[in-house]
């Protein structure tokens, strides 16, 4: 698992998250009001549309833990759906250091394991990742 911070010394938990290319760091403070930012933004801002907001917000919704943390996450590389995704990520993560309890309602969703789908790479000779020149008779 992901690097643990102990709650005596400094009352958060951390843990990271990806998808795709991006990758999130998220800082989960139990004694919170339920206030969430994202790279110093509110979090109604950097994810604007609601299917966004809600994929976020899936592993806090699940287990009933919406307004319980204050929570602030970094997040670098990829768009916004993937960096969506590394927040759920994270998020799920974190709780799971938090309240161990929680782990099987959470994989049970597929919220425990990161999204390993990546963009192929394009190969030589091929006009894309898979796609071959168009064949000509003459």
């Amino acid at each position: 698992m992901e690097k643990k911070t102990t709650t005596k010394n400094t009352g958060y938990i951390y843990a990271k998250g990806g998808r795709k290319t991006a990758t999130s760091g998220c800082r989960l403070v139990k004694a919170g009001s339920g206030k969430i930012e994202v790279n110093g933004i509110e979090f109604k801002k950097y994810f604007p549309t609601e299917e966004l907001q809600r994929v976020t917000l899936t592993p806090l919704t699940l287990t009933n833990n919406l307004k319980s943390f204050d929570i602030s996450m970094r997040v670098t590389g990829g768009g916004k759906a993937g960096q969506a995704g590394a927040c759920r990520h994270s998020i799920a993560r974190a709780l799971v250091l938090l309240d161990e309890t929680l782990r099987p309602a959470l994989k049970a969703e597929g919220l425990m394991t990161r999204d390993p789908r990546v963009k192929e790479r394009k190969k030589p000779g091929l006009r894309g990742a898979r796609r071959a020149p168009q064949w000509s008779k003459r």
